[in-house]
Order: structure tokens, then C-alpha cells, then sequence
């Protein structure tokens, strides 16, 4: 054990960020109207330099009327020795005219440290609650979130839907042609994707088909220290790629992997099962 002491700091900080991308929170992106229903079961691994850190789920489901996504994971193996963690999000809305509207998100980590929950009620894109427990200290150097930042906003799990419009195949390259704020509960950034290449992916179970590559790009706006290593790693990256594959019956796409450089090597959160089939439409009871 010797030998890693040395790259421990570098663990950590490359264990932050396969930890963030294994819990979903740091994907996000416009949602826009979705005019049918769906459904997807995913499980996916996480992997840093090959080395597999830790595993999570993903269930999506779409109605008519009103939608729901959580996500779950946790590190595994070595990682978990020094940076072991794991964490739920989950959000809830309405399909309004085709819409997804999130009312409310959750999110919960812990930590070999701490156990922190997060909670956001919004409106109609603006958050008109949120809290986090324990209440974090107050830190001179993080760059305040004003009510402004606030508006306008998506939340990270409901935001991690994708909408493409139109009426053609929705894996396209357009389909990267997007931006979006975000705020988490405590910083609020941008997400901007960029169009790189159309590959094929096959799962170990389920989806077999293209899926669009996009660039992904951090932009921190406020709730954030400036002299953070992670931050201005994130910030600076011009490497992290991100693939979309749909989810039936849908004009929806969800992330099927996610690659992130870092100083110990790429690390990947990747599709094992990605199971997703269309929702036929409710049929109204009669009286």
C-alpha cells in the first residue's frame, strides 16, 4: 500500500469525479416537450483506467400525464477503499402540453465522511424552495447564487433527458445542438454539448443501434470556489464525450456512456443493460 501513497491525492480527486458521473448529478441538459410515452431500465459500470469503481441503475418512465426518473450507485473495489460513496437522485413532474415540468428533486450522497440530502421544489423552471442537510458552512471564498440564478433553471435528473424535435430518427447529429442551466442545489452552471461523431453501441442487454457523440463542456457560474482543483479541472477540459441512445416511443435520449479524462487516466460510465420499450397510452376508466 505503500506504492499508491504518493498518488492518493490524485485517487481522490479522479474518485470525485467517476463518484459525480456514476451518480448522474453532473449531467444535464434542456429538456424539451416529449409527445409520446416510454420507459427505460438501465444499469451501468463505472470504470477508471480500465479498472471497474463502481456500478449504478437508471429507471425513466414517461406517462401522459406525468413522469418519473431515479437514479442510484455506488464505488466498488479500490476506489471505494478511499473514496467510497454512493448516491440516489430521483425527480417527479407533470407532462404539460407535451412537456416535462419537474416539481420536485432529490438527491442524497454519502460519503465515508457524511451523509448530505438535498431537496429542490420548482415551478414552472424557477426553484421556489431547497435545503441541504446538514446545512453546509458558509465559505467566503464560493461565489454567492443569487434569486437570479435560480430562474430559468432545470434540475440535474429531470434536465438529463434529452429532447430532440422533429419528426424523423431523433439520433442525429442536431440532437447536440444544445445547452442548458442547471442548478443542483448548491452551484448553479452551464452543461453545452457540441456534435462529434455517430457510433454503434451494443449493451450486454437490450439496446443494439447508433447513438450520437457529443463534447461536453463545464461552465461554472455561481455556488463554486474558484481555486477548487476540481472546478478548474472541469472547467478546462475540452476531452469529456458524452453518447445518446433513445428511449422507445419516444423523441427522448438518454446518456449510454460518459467519458472523463482524468489524472489517473479516463474514467467511463457505461451502459452494461439498456432495456426500454414504448408506453401505450392510459386508457381513461369509465364511471
Amino acid at each position: 500500500m505503500k506504492t499508491l501513497t504518493p498518488y492518493l491525492p490524485r485517487l481522490r480527486a479522479a474518485g470525485r469525479l467517476a463518484f459525480a458521473a456514476l451518480c448522474g448529478l453532473v449531467l444535464a441538459w434542456g429538456a424539451r416537450p416529449a409527445a409520446a410515452q416510454g420507459k427505460l431500465e438501465a444499469q451501468y459500470e463505472a470504470t477508471l483506467s480500465g479498472i471497474p469503481v463502481g456500478k449504478g441503475a437508471w429507471n425513466i418512465d414517461i406517462q401522459d400525464d406525468v413522469f418519473a426518473a431515479a437514479a442510484s450507485g455506488g464505488t466498488t473495489g479500490l476506489l471505494k477503499s478511499f473514496t467510497g460513496g454512493s448516491g440516489t437522485g430521483a425527480s417527479q413532474g407533470r407532462v404539460v402540453n407535451g412537456a416535462l415540468v419537474a416539481t420536485g428533486y432529490q438527491a442524497s450522497t454519502t460519503t465515508q465522511k457524511k451523509t448530505e440530502e438535498i431537496h429542490i421544489t420548482l415551478d414552472k423552471g424557477n426553484v421556489k424552495e431547497f435545503g441541504i442537510v446538514p446545512e453546509p458552512p458558509v465559505d467566503p471564498d464560493r461565489i454567492v447564487v443569487t434569486d437570479a440564478h435560480r430562474r430559468g433553471v432545470w434540475d440535474p435528473m429531470t434536465a438529463s433527458l434529452l429532447r430532440v424535435p422533429g419528426t424523423g430518427d431523433p439520433v442525429t447529429p442536431e440532437a447536440c445542438h444544445n445547452a442548458a442551466p442547471v442548478f443542483d442545489g448548491r452551484m448553479r452552471y452551464d452543461l453545452k454539448l457540441d456534435f462529434k461523431r455517430m457510433e454503434t453501441v451494443k449493451a450486454e442487454k437490450g439496446y443494439r443501434g447508433p447513438v450520437v457523440v457529443c463534447a461536453l463542456y463545464f461552465v461554472p457560474v455561481a455556488g463554486y470556489i474558484p481555486d477548487r482543483p476540481v472546478i478548474k479541472y472541469l472547467a478546462a477540459q475540452r476531452n469529456i464525450e458524452i453518447a445518446f441512445a433513445p428511449v422507445a416511443g419516444t423523441r427522448i435520449l438518454v446518456p449510454f456512456w460518459l467519458k472523463v479524462p482524468t489524472p489517473l487516466g479516463p474514467a467511463m460510465l457505461e451502459a452494461t443493460s439498456f432495456v426500454t420499450s414504448p408506453q401505450p397510452p392510459r386508457v381513461a376508466k369509465t364511471q
